[in-house]
């Protein structure tokens, strides 16, 4: 009688952009054929591109981008488990998942499990780095997942109400930190302003955005003179910059600075920088950095030759510079594309691993429908400073990115269609 012969077991724990698109290519082009087995971990029971979380803050994004794990699995041939990851103990090649509980009655709905890997790959992302100032941790909000964006967004909705109803003092917004994020949202929430004074909320009109940042000026990965352009146009719009200041407390009632200043702030948003998750630094020995990270090799291998890591969570080297590859979304799609190369030959006996080489297409900013601004970097241009239209269309292409390597060209026309036709009759924003 011929025993069943044991499949390969590929974990991939996080279920982000890098994570995600991983396991889609690998369920395609292994699970579905039985060659191995897929298996995805995530605490969360849906997907959004993390680029996107500013609008669903601020409301502004159509719940419909949300991407179902179950359905995507069952499409693209992996196996998608509820949970979260909170141990490794890398002799005996397994993790451990702690307890799953209902959100309202806390009951256990299910238990402890471990699972076992041949090949497991980190794909958590980041989270905020609040550098342990006093007072972040309790009175600012994040936006690390999409149930703390959905969080964020209902209690905007409900302060933009109340203040409505009041009519008493402004309503003050502080923003801790002016990179993409934090001036992204700052743009996201003057539309809705306006959006919501327009629905007949005309008290919102007396909202003050507030951006804080240590730096001398905002937008680090962009030129100059685009960082001076996405100013004038922030201040165009009436939101208060407050750059080369240090945040050094966070109230309930204020941010304070590091001259003693207290900016008045009602909602205050953590973006002042990321880091990989705590528990990494207790993860069965791995090496990590400064921010957490785990350390690779080119080849986005870990100090363990059957643990990897892709994504924000990983500190990978960028050859040519003194700097690891920065924490963005087209590098972890990067890292996706190439490391599914190598988990296809170590499933099919071949030694070889694929360097991951680093490809920088530029950064863009969006500023809802008022700007679009970047530079795109290209072998035969060099870097090229772009705006309006042509930056918008760049920067929607990049997601459509993702859409693709997650759904496929068709799936992702549609999808795009679909919405065109949603826009034309639905509300610009989620009032509830």
């Amino acid at each position: 009688m011929n025993k069943e012969i044991r499949r390969h077991q590929v974990v991939i724990v996080g279920g982000g952009a890098a994570g995600l698109e991983l396991a889609t290519y690998l369920g395609k082009k292994l699970g579905r054929k039985g060659l191995a087995d897929i298996t995805l971990l995530d605490a969360t029971h849906t997907h959004i591109w993390k680029p996107l979380l500013h609008e669903v803050a601020a409301g502004t994004l159509d719940e419909t981008e949300q991407v179902e794990y179950l359905a995507q699995a069952y499409r693209s041939g992996f196996l998608f488990r509820l949970g979260k990851m909170d141990g490794l103990d890398r002799e005996n090649k397994q993790i451990s998942v702690a307890p799953t509980l209902s959100e309202k009655t806390g009951e256990e709905l299910i238990p402890r499990r471990d699972f076992q890997y041949d090949t497991l790959v980190m794909a958590v992302g980041s989270v905020s780095n609040t550098f342990n100032i006093k007072g972040v941790d309790k009175n600012c909000r994040f936006l690390d997942s999409v149930a703390e964006a959905f969080d964020f967004q209902q209690q905007l909705v409900e302060t933009y109400i109340k203040s409505h109803v009041s009519r008493k003092t402004k309503l003050s917004i502080g923003i801790v930190g002016a990179g993409a994020t934090g001036v992204e949202l700052a743009a996201q929430l003057h539309e809705v302003t306006n959006t919501l004074a327009m629905y007949g909320l005309d008290a919102v009109k007396d909202v003050q955005i507030t951006i804080i940042e240590a730096a001398p000026r905002l937008l680090p990965a962009l030129p100059d003179r685009l960082a001076m352009a996405t100013q004038r146009q922030l201040i165009n719009l009436g939101i208060d910059l407050r750059l080369d200041c240090r945040v050094v407390e966070v109230t309930k009632e204020a941010i304070k600075t590091h001259d003693g200043e207290l900016i008045p702030a009602e909602l205050k948003v953590w973006a002042a920088g990321i880091k990989a998750p705590d528990w990494f630094k207790d993860l069965g020995g791995l090496e990590i950095n400064n921010i957490n990270q785990l350390v690779v090799q080119q080849n986005l291998k870990t100090s363990d030759e059957n643990i990897f890591a892709i994504g924000d969570c990983a500190a990978c080297p960028w050859p040519g510079h003194d700097a690891n590859v920065p924490p963005r979304a087209q590098a972890a799609h990067q890292q996706a594309t190439t490391l599914a190369k190598s988990i296809v030959n170590r499933v099919k006996g071949k030694e070889e691993l694929v360097n991951y080489v680093y490809r920088d297409y530029g950064s863009l900013v969006s500023l809802g429908k008022y700007s679009t601004v970047g530079n795109l970097m290209g072998n035969l241009m060099g870097s090229v400073s772009v705006g309006g239209f042509i930056a918008r269309v760049v920067y929607l292409a990049l997601y459509k990115m993702h859409q693709i390597a997650i759904h496929g060209y068709y799936r992702t026309a549609m999808l795009t269609l679909s919405n065109l036709f949603r826009d034309s009759v639905y509300k610009r924003i989620k009032l509830h």
